[in-house]
């Protein structure tokens, strides 16, 4: 079987190690700074106790340095780059090409390279011109079909990473500039105000108004649970989990479901058996509605009634009554219910229960034949809070003359002798008491597979069968964290960029960033945005979700305009060519 990872968010060390006890065996975390996700910050000690609880099951941990970077950012990334490396962190996740030029400079430790989608890679000359340099992996667009990624992975040397789940960006990442042109918060340097989940109108370019007052640019959430087989057939080395700003139970739910999927066709690239004690449930946890996207056809992956969470569906209203309506269901107290009424979300907290009769915690006005959602799971809320969920590696014994040996899944091995003071009385009963002691794993990070006695064991105390147990397991794993296996990155190369010149949307923020772009043979005409701060006549997203596709007005000549709450209006370019929607600064 092919082996392939699966990669979890994590906002804080607590949710890093719920993901990895749930089945990960890569977690994404951010550092202090740099980031592009500017509200979840970890700080170095934090980060190497994930670490080092990650590699004892060969896991392995990435650091978001995803955000395009000042002259003088620039020089702290690399020094915080250094320390990330020193605390045994094995990659880091980047966008702003002047790393890569620090890098090709020999001013960064051999820590693995991985290209953020930030970087807008969505091509195969670009995922070939990122290999040719040399980086360890390339994370994909988010839009891209199983047979554009199948090319990709055919095509290029090095690790390719997709996204199988989560919130989707509306705009090709790294190309949207929405945002900071609305309030000054870039998406690219880790503050975006998601300007995608807020109202807008659509209107044609007399004044007419196609659809009034709707959340226009919201995705469903992203589930590409479907269609893993062929992604890892196509050559998928990663499949991404998107979250960290998402709680630990989500986390929890998303890794163990994935885990689970996943091993029905591959093989995991970390260590370890999971026990899980929850029946993980993709529609239990926060969800926008699904959609697979793009992967293979374009389909209607929008949801403009709600940017909130609908859950899980329930059924339909069967009756309702002054201050109850009917539901066969079942619902706990003070789970959240929500429903979709004249293009608007609504719900309400569950106050009391009297078989099928629902209680509402508000006076709701709600219709037979009402759809009802699960939003809020009390009940699974709390098993996923409690879950004991644990993440162990196989072991086998060993014991032959007066040496104890044990091997562990990878083939890392250790002995201890067991000294032979006194033959036991019952050698029958002391092989049981033996075999009952080394079974008894307790906290540790082992599970035992097999025992196997090939000659007379010596009286041993059960207290010092115990100690033995102990000792030969802490030597166990340190021999495995003396084997862990550290992928280091190659030295970069200079090859030429696909793109002669380059313009803002290359987001060159810094010196070193336009000193690599030179050396690739590309022209830099214009530095990023949040550079010039000059927005006129300029794009401010790209996106494979087009309103002439969602209205049906593929073929219509019309001019459209997007209007927010505050009235400003953008004007719309469509590429349907390439079957994608622009929307403009005016």
């Amino acid at each position: 079987m092919k082996r392939v990872e699966l990669l979890a968010p994590a906002k804080d060390k607590e949710t890093a190690i719920a993901a990895i006890n749930c089945g990960a065996d890569a977690v994404y975390i951010g550092a202090s700074d740099f980031g592009a996700r500017r509200a979840v910050p970890n700080s170095l000690d934090d980060i190497k106790d994930v670490v080092d609880y990650a590699h004892k099951f060969y896991a392995r941990v990435h650091v978001t340095i995803n955000t395009i970077l000042t002259d003088d950012e620039i020089e702290k990334a690399v020094e915080l780059i250094k320390k990330l490396y020193s605390i045994g962190v094995d990659a880091i996740i980047v966008q702003d090409t002047g790393i890569l030029e620090m890098a090709s400079e020999g001013k960064l430790p051999p820590i693995s390279l991985h290209m953020s989608t930030q970087c807008d890679n969505r091509t195969l000359e670009k995922a070939m011109f990122f290999d040719k340099i040399g980086v360890s992996r390339i994370i994909l667009a988010r839009e891209l079909s199983i047979s554009e990624i199948e090319n990709i992975c055919k095509n290029v040397s090095c690790e390719v990473e997709t996204f199988i789940h989560g919130a989707l960006c509306v705009s090709y990442s790294g190309q949207c500039y929405l945002s900071y042109s609305i309030g000054g918060r870039s998406a690219n340097r880790g503050e975006c105000a998601q300007p995608c989940r807020k109202k807008y109108s659509l209107v044609d370019d007399r004044g007419n108004f196609i659809a009034k007052d709707k959340y226009l640019l919201n995705l469903k959430d992203f589930n590409a649970s479907k269609h893993l087989e062929k992604l890892i057939n196509a050559g998928i080395k990663s499949f991404k989990i998107e979250g960290r700003l998402k709680d630990i139970n989500y986390v929890k739910n998303v890794v163990a479901f994935y885990t689970k999927e996943i091993e029905k066709f591959a093989a995991k690239t970390s260590s370890g058996k999971i026990f899980l004690d929850f029946e993980p449930d993709l529609h239990r946890t926060f969800n926008r509605g699904f959609t697979d996207y793009f992967l293979d056809g374009r389909k209607k992956c929008f949801n403009f009634d709600s940017p909130k969470s609908t859950g899980e569906r329930l059924g339909k209203v069967e009756k309702t009554g002054k201050d109850f309506f009917v539901l066969n269901a079942n619902v706990s107290l003070q789970d959240g219910l929500c429903w979709i009424e004249n293009g608007i979300q609504d719900g309400c907290l569950v106050n009391r229960i009297e078989g099928k009769k629902i209680f509402p915690n508000k006076k709701i006005n709600l219709k037979a034949g009402t759809v009802i959602y699960r939003n809020q799971d009390v009940e699974f809320e709390k098993l996923l809070k409690n879950s004991k969920t644990k993440r162990r590696i196989a072991v086998n014994f060993v014991f032959e003359n007066n040496m104890l040996y044990v091997t562990d899944e990878d083939g890392n091995s250790v002995g201890v002798e067991i000294p032979n003071i006194e033959p036991p009385k019952n050698p029958d009963k002391m092989k049981e008491i033996f075999l009952s002691q080394l079974q008894k794993t307790g906290e540790s990070d082992f599970y035992v597979n097999s025992i196997n006695v090939k000659s007379n064991l010596p009286f041993l105390p059960v207290s010092k069968i115990n100690e033995i147990r102990r000792d030969i397991f802490d030597k166990l794993m340190k021999e495995r964290l003396k084997n862990y296996p550290k992928e280091l990155q190659k030295p970069l190369k200079y090859t030429d960029f696909p793109l002669h010149e380059v313009d803002y949307r290359a987001n060159i923020h810094n010196c070193q960033a336009k000193k690599f772009y030179n050396r690739c043979h590309s022209k830099v005409c214009e530095n990023s945005l949040e550079s010039t701060k000059d927005f006129r006549g300029k794009c401010l997203m790209q996106t494979k979700h087009c309103l002439k596709y969602a209205f049906d007005m593929c073929k219509s000549p019309k001019k459209l305009f997007l209007i927010d709450e505050k009235g400003k209006k953008y004007p719309l370019k469509f590429d349907c060519k390439n079957c994608m929607m622009m929307i403009f600064h005016d």
